[in-house]
């Protein structure tokens, strides 16, 4: 595709574009995954057989985009091949002339006229005197089409395609200070349906998966997306398929319908169902190309009837408060707003939704809070909003990236002993960065190892690499979890793994005597801690490698125990006691105890 060279060639995923400077043209070739390097390659065969000065075009002028192009308008708009300059603008300034709207083209590689006058300081004067603009782009078209830019047969490229050439609009719009809730028309020209290449069904799909793309690509940047297009070819294609769910339909339409005498209004009898664009998202063009004269001044325009209203502003705040698991998000709406609600929707990652009916749905609602639940550990979200207006219009979106952290665990020892001590560290980092976070509160919580309900029994700040330690003397046998609970600066919180510290209660082991006669026999006795009153204790010698059970006995109410010892052969005997774990505490063991029988 060969255009004016009014921008820098930019290529990007697909597209490969080169900017042939003596002929003043920008080429722009698409390509299928792995082709780029044969594409580049054929472009580079081209050769210039005759210089060419440049089409005149608007000058980059630094602007903050503030106009929003088209505000609520219902009446006559025209649209000329070129800007006209400032004083035909002021004759023509309504009540002078009917007409209260311009259409303008802004963009695309099929505009036929120079724009010496379309600069942002003309928009800008422009619209304080009154003036309303419709923004028109004139790129691909149809594949069935006899014009020289034509876009894909094929679906999927087809809709590409269109998001670039959105995606370039948007970039000329905002030079020209169009800001976001601007309507941008897609310029499709009528197109014959079939012809002798192209089946009817191919052309068609291919016109309709352009403007999903272009409407994409529009909507995902708080544009409002149009599309110009002849009533028996792109609006009929297009009304066809209002209610489908392939393809996403652009939010205006313009068409144009000629007919003797003209209808001047944006009705329309046989293409376009009423019920179809029918919340004021119409422009008819019902004269084409003819002569006016308004204030002295001529120009040759095509006449249209517009009845348009914009969307509703974006949020003026759109903010939240990280938890582990959940974000509080809070919103404001723009006063004036008729609200018919705030729509919030997220992806997973770091790309919001593009539109408000993709994603996973957080609300849909009149509030101006709510809670996002089900978020999962140490992962990232991107949440988008948008204020949808009484009459169902969707203004621009409002962004907001909560940023995931993960903690980490550790126990200095996986079991101690009953009124002993543990330390337990973690680390809390971003997962986008991988870095510590720093300075920040990190809370440790315990629950019994048998028990449901976590107390917060630690609360300490993190380093400077976000790490963080305490000690703990657990009375039971205990699981613990780190948790950092987010922030109101886009982090969210985590929670680590958990980590079991298993206690072992004290158990002693004494005898009476430890050398004895056969025949005659020695106590052996201690104490558990904590008290486990009425549950067993085991005496066992070791015989081998294995310690047999050769006696049970049960603690007493204060927790001691004693075996009476009394072996029936001479020699030496290894002896210790047991306690089994129950819920609250670990296995323990006591010391071996050695009895001689001489």
């Amino acid at each position: 595709m060969l255009e004016p060279l009014d921008k820098p060639a930019q290529s990007t995923d697909g597209e490969v574009q080169v900017a042939v400077q003596d002929a003043g043209v920008l080429a722009t070739a698409y390509y299928a995954p792995g082709g780029e390097q044969s594409v580049r390659k054929v472009l580079s065969t081209g050769q210039v057989t005759s210089k060419s000065a440049r089409l005149a075009q608007p000058q980059a002028e630094a602007v903050t985009p503030s106009i929003v192009a088209t505000g609520n308008l219902t009446g006559q708009a025209f649209d000329a091949c070129t800007a006209p300059s400032q004083s035909a603008m002021d004759a023509w300034l309504f009540p002078n002339s009917n007409y209260k709207a311009i259409g303008i083209y802004i963009s695309g590689g099929l505009r036929r006229c120079g724009q010496p006058n379309l600069t942002s300081s003309w928009v800008a004067a422009n619209a304080a005197k009154g003036w309303q603009f419709l923004l028109i782009d004139v790129g691909m078209q149809a594949p069935c089409s006899n014009l020289s830019s034509r876009m894909s047969t094929d679906p999927a490229t087809a809709r590409n395609q269109g998001q670039t050439a959105a995606a370039n609009a948007i970039t000329q719009a905002q030079a020209l200070g169009f800001a976001q809730r601007s309507a941008i028309y897609s310029d499709i020209e009528a197109y014959p349906s079939p012809n002798a290449t192209v089946p009817a069904g191919v052309c068609k799909a291919a016109v309709l998966s352009y403007l999903s793309g272009w409407t994409v690509g529009l909507n995902s940047r708080g544009y409002v997306s149009g599309a110009y297009v002849g009533a028996a070819s792109g609006a009929a294609d297009l009304s066809s398929v209002y209610n489908g769910t392939t393809y996403t339909r652009p939010d205006n339409i313009w068409f144009a319908r000629y007919s003797t005498p003209p209808v001047t209004d944006t009705s329309d009898n046989k293409y376009i169902p009423a019920t179809y664009w029918a919340n004021h998202q119409r422009v008819h063009q019902y004269v084409g190309g003819h002569d006016e004269t308004y204030g002295g001044v001529t120009i040759n325009i095509d006449s249209n009837a517009v009845d348009l209203t914009a969307p509703p502003a974006a949020l003026t705040s759109f903010t939240a408060t990280g938890a582990a698991g959940s974000a509080a998000l809070r919103w404001t709406v723009p006063s004036g707003t008729t609200l018919g609600q705030v729509v919030v929707r997220r992806n997973t990652g770091t790309t919001p939704p593009a539109l408000p009916n993709n994603g996973t749905a957080v609300y849909a609602g009149t509030a101006s809070t709510t809670t996002a639940t089900g978020l999962a550990n140490a992962t990232s979200y991107a949440f988008r909003a948008w204020v949808k207006d009484s009459s169902g219009k969707v203004g621009p979106p409002s962004d907001l990236l909560l940023t995931g952290t993960g903690s980490t665990v550790a126990a200095s020892a996986s079991a101690i002993a009953y009124q002993g001590s543990v330390t337990l560290y973690s680390r809390v980092t971003r997962v986008d960065t991988k870095a510590g976070v720093v300075g920040v509160p990190m809370s440790l919580y315990s629950r019994p190892k048998n028990g449901t309900t976590w107390t917060e029994v630690a609360r300490t700040t993190s380093s400077g690499s976000g790490s963080v330690a305490s000690v703990q003397k657990p009375t039971v046998s205990t699981v613990y979890v780190w948790g950092y609970n987010g922030s109101t600066d886009g982090l969210l919180g985590s929670r680590s793994a958990y980590s079991t510290v298993e206690v072992r209660p004290t158990i002693t082991a004494s005898l009476t005597v430890a050398s004895i006669n056969l025949g005659a026999s020695t106590a052996f006795y201690g104490y558990l801690r904590p008290q486990h009153p009425g549950t067993t204790v085991y005496l066992q010698r070791q015989s081998g490698a294995s310690w047999p059970t050769v006696g049970t006995t049960k603690l007493n109410s204060t927790g001691n125990y004693a075996f009476s010892i009394k072996p029936t052969a001479r020699g030496t005997f290894n002896y210790r006691v047991v306690w089994l774990a129950d819920a609250d505490h670990a296995t323990t063991v006591s010391a071996v105890k050695s009895v001689t029988v001489k």
